[in-house]
């Protein structure tokens, strides 16, 4: 069974409780929920395009550090607060995976850390080098 690897990069925010930016276990990587945060811990203000543009900025740090891109990503799960604001989420969504299109879920939720608009997960393959 492959050892389990703890994933940090200072190129996205540090976890805001006891958990890891990333888990990396044999050839997969795991990320925690990003929020719209920089990587100092600030929150980023405005509508939920530019929340979602930081979320995925965050996320990209977070698979460089585990030595993959968004172009490994196999699955990706959204919660947003607001599901009329779906459309404004994938355009961004869409420019930033643009022809990789990996699986996604969909959900809306009633809040979300920091009474942010977005936030995503996903899951990644790390490429034999």
């Amino acid at each position: 069974m492959s050892e389990l690897k703890k994933v940090e990069t200072q190129e996205a925010p540090r976890a805001i409780g006891p958990y890891s930016q990333a888990i990396q276990v044999g050839s997969l990587v795991f990320t925690s929920g990003q929020i719209p945060l920089t990587p100092d811990g600030k929150l980023v203000e405005g509508d939920v395009q530019a929340q979602t543009r930081q979320v995925l900025a965050n996320l990209e740090a977070v698979l460089k550090a585990a030595g993959a891109t968004l172009n490994d990503v196999i699955k990706t799960t959204v919660f947003i607060k607001d599901m009329d604001e779906f459309a404004q989420v994938n355009e961004v969504y869409g420019q930033v995976f643009g022809n990789h299109q990996p699986a996604r879920s969909c959900v809306e939720v009633a809040r979300l850390p920091k009474d942010v608009k977005v936030e995503i997960e996903c899951v990644a393959r790390i490429p034999e080098k």
